[in-house]
């Protein structure tokens, strides 16, 4: 499925909620999807391999490609935005790593969102800060043999608790700063989070477009989808494509109608 030039795939995270979770797969193929992203769909980062193997028989049965995963990101629905800045959640990352390759190497997926962590009290910022540089590096090198790439995101303000990352700038102060040896991290270019965040969506596009890896897309306010919202996603999209952009634009929108009716923008 492509719109304005872009292959799109969808986040059965977020689209595809009227079904079961294993069941959006072969929805989303239906829909037209050849390719999807998720979630960490497991409510612990190490999994038994028994619900991996059906998580990955879920994207095979449905003929679809695993495009994109989120690693564990915490407690998600009780407000939890990422591990990697915590010094005490570093094992849990460590064996959620390895259940990520598991899953990379069964599907071919080479794109991997890693969450950065909000803010925590109990640590100061410089160690929450190198904390969280030690552990995308080590993300980032675990699936670097295989060509996967860490993606960083930035968030909403206020809707994501203390979360550092809220601008293009603020990712890429870590990427071109202490990581900047690494060359399989990219920031994450999600249109509601910047946009949310007063980011000039158009212009970002525009600088940046080239060197991204992934494109996130809804609208805003409310994270609906393209056309629910006032943000300018159709010039944006041109903007990525005349940058360069070659990679996937993903629909990671909250549907504001059943989620196959929601896609009438694509007409």
């Amino acid at each position: 499925m492509e719109y304005r030039g872009h292959r799109l795939s969808a986040n059965v995270s977020m689209l595809f909620t009227e079904l079961p979770y294993p069941e959006r797969f072969a929805a989303a193929a239906q829909a037209g999807f050849t390719t999807v992203e998720s979630w960490w769909p497991f409510a612990v980062p190490d999994p038994p391999a028994a619900e991996i193997d059906a998580f990955v028989q879920s994207v095979e049965a449905a003929g679809v490609s695993l495009s994109a995963l989120n690693f564990y990101g915490g407690d998600i629905p009780a407000g939890e935005r990422g591990v990697a800045s915590h010094p005490d959640r570093q094992d849990q990352l460590a064996a959620n790593t390895q259940a990520v390759v598991a899953i990379a190497e069964r599907t071919g997926c080479r794109l991997f969102n890693l969450l950065y962590g909000q803010l925590d009290d109990r640590w100061s910022p410089a160690l929450q800060a190198d904390t969280a540089v030690e552990a995308i590096r080590s993300a980032a090198a675990a699936v670097s043999h295989f060509g996967g790439t860490i993606l960083i995101e930035p968030l909403t303000k206020g809707l994501n608790g203390s979360y550092p990352l809220l601008t293009a700038d603020d990712v890429l102060a870590i990427l071109d700063g202490p990581l900047k040896d690494v060359g399989n991290l990219s920031l994450l270019f999600d249109t509601f989070h910047l946009g949310s965040n007063g980011v000039d969506l158009v212009e970002t596009a525009t600088v940046l477009g080239a060197g991204l890896a992934h494109v996130q897309l809804a609208d805003a306010p409310g994270r609906g989808e393209p056309g629910s919202g006032a943000l300018p996603l159709t010039q944006t999209l041109d903007a990525l494509k005349s940058a360069g952009y070659q990679g996937l634009v993903a629909c990671e929108y909250k549907p504001t109608t059943d989620t196959t009716s929601s896609l009438s923008w694509l007409d």
